[in-house]
């Protein structure tokens, strides 16, 4: 599903503004189920993207693992609420891997909150990350959604005005989606989460024994 700026900024059009199944189901990865794919060049994986790279973990690390996902994308959301925090400790806070989180939004609901993660100081980016994934069921189930998404931004400082002006940018806009059309065209991630581990493409919500499975041999 194409989305523009125009779209995002119905987001701001409280009557407008709808994140149902049928959106954030178009493009996932089916839960629990973890297909392993083809690698690509990890040198052109691993370049930073035009807004830059947020990134966990020591940058000598043997292992590289990179994440693409979508903050409507309740399989991402399980992944970050039931795994990520045992894989950081297992694997990023012990130096053996550098963990790189990509946006790839599938609907305006996406491009928003993405834009909004980066529109907070930088380190509180995998704060709002975690805080928007922690409470998905709540602002995308909520009958007024914008003011869902917008109580959740206040936490981190943003106003109503700065939060209209974080999802009417339209530099950050082209940078989210060059990305995504990078990742789309030259890497084939048609489905959220997609992970590549040293290069290797799965995808799926990948449980912590399945990521044991593909790193350890790494190490």
């Amino acid at each position: 599903m194409k989305t523009s700026l125009k779209g995002i900024q119905m987001l701001l059009d409280r009557r407008t503004f709808v994140l149902g199944a049928a959106a954030v189901g178009l493009v996932m990865a089916v839960p629990g189920l973890a297909l392993a794919q083809e690698a690509v060049d990890t040198n052109l994986l691993h370049a930073a993207p035009p807004l830059g790279d947020k990134v966990l973990g020591d940058s000598a690390a043997p292992v590289t693992v990179v994440e693409y996902a979508s903050m409507t994308c309740p399989h991402c959301a399980s992944f970050h609420n039931n795994t990520l925090d045992a894989f950081k400790e297992k694997y990023v806070d012990t130096g053996k891997v550098r963990y790189i989180f990509r946006e790839f939004p599938l609907d305006a609901a996406a491009f928003g909150i993405a834009m909004l993660a980066r529109c907070a100081p930088a380190d509180q980016y995998f704060n709002v990350v975690d805080v928007y994934f922690e409470q998905q069921q709540n602002w995308g189930r909520s009958q007024q959604p914008y003011d869902a998404i917008l109580d959740i931004a206040r936490q981190f400082g943003f106003s109503k005005e700065s939060f209209d002006a974080c999802l009417s940018n339209q530099a950050m806009f082209e940078g989210l989606n060059a990305e995504k059309e990078r990742a789309a065209n030259q890497f084939r991630v048609e489905a959220t989460p997609t992970f590549f581990i040293n290069g290797k493409k799965m995808s799926g919500a990948l449980s912590l024994e399945e990521l044991d499975k593909e790193i350890e041999p790494l190490l």
